[in-house]
């Protein structure tokens, strides 16, 4: 197979307008073809899907899901250019998969690692600089190793980041993307809130057993 090289990757990019992940993607799964590679990302709707990212997005819908049991709620908006995508049958089983995933993922607090703030990121280093795995490795490397799982661990949170639940071999994100290219539109996970029956709520918890003693000493 050939190498799947730096210019390579920029070369299929400048010809699909696909990101850089996209496009390292199809040449490994092309044998470092150019044609076949941007064939592939036409298949999965995410040529030129890039170039749409800068196009206004102000329509689209507010998907809602209920698990079973109601126990867990999702609200999530997602964005089109026109109403006359947000009201098709792709677009909207695009937003009922989102709020699903959303649902399934309980760490998950925002939709992109770009939106997380940067305090975050610090607490997360901080975190990651005092394991104790890490003692006794020069300084140099332990950055190194902090800045991966700082990266990991910021991909965790983030929704777009997240194997998507029926088919774990693409991302949220690329899952997105599929559908922007099929549609012609710029799709855009705007914003998202979960809702877990109970959550925040102190409840005063009894020792039964206890209690049961008790009563038998009475």
């Amino acid at each position: 197979m050939a190498e799947i090289t730096a210019k390579l990757v920029k070369d299929l990019r400048d010809k699909t307008g696909a990101g850089m992940m996209d496009c390292k993607k199809a040449l490994a799964e092309s044998g470092g073809d150019m044609t076949k590679a941007a064939e592939w990302l036409r298949q999965k709707g995410i040529a030129t899907a890039e170039k749409k990212a800068g196009r206004t997005a102000a329509e689209g819908s507010i998907g809602s899901y209920i698990h079973t049991g109601a126990r867990v709620g999702v609200l999530v908006e997602v964005n089109c250019e026109t109403d006359f995508v947000a009201r098709g049958e792709l677009f909207q089983e695009l937003v009922r998969n989102v709020a699903m995933q959303i649902a399934a993922c309980p760490s998950v607090d925002y939709v992109s690692t770009e939106e997380i703030p940067q305090e975050i990121a610090e607490r997360e280093k901080a975190i990651e600089m005092g394991r104790d795995d890490l003692a006794g490795k020069k300084e140099e490397m332990k950055v190194k190793i902090v800045e991966g799982r700082i990266g990991k661990r910021l991909k965790e949170l983030a929704l777009l980041e997240q194997p998507f639940i029926r088919d774990n071999t693409i991302t949220v994100g690329e899952m997105v993307k599929q559908a922007a290219g099929k549609t012609g539109e710029n799709i855009q996970v705007r914003r998202f809130s979960r809702f877990t029956l109970g959550e925040g709520i102190d409840v005063e918890k009894s020792d039964f057993a206890a209690e049961v003693a008790a009563m038998g000493k009475a």
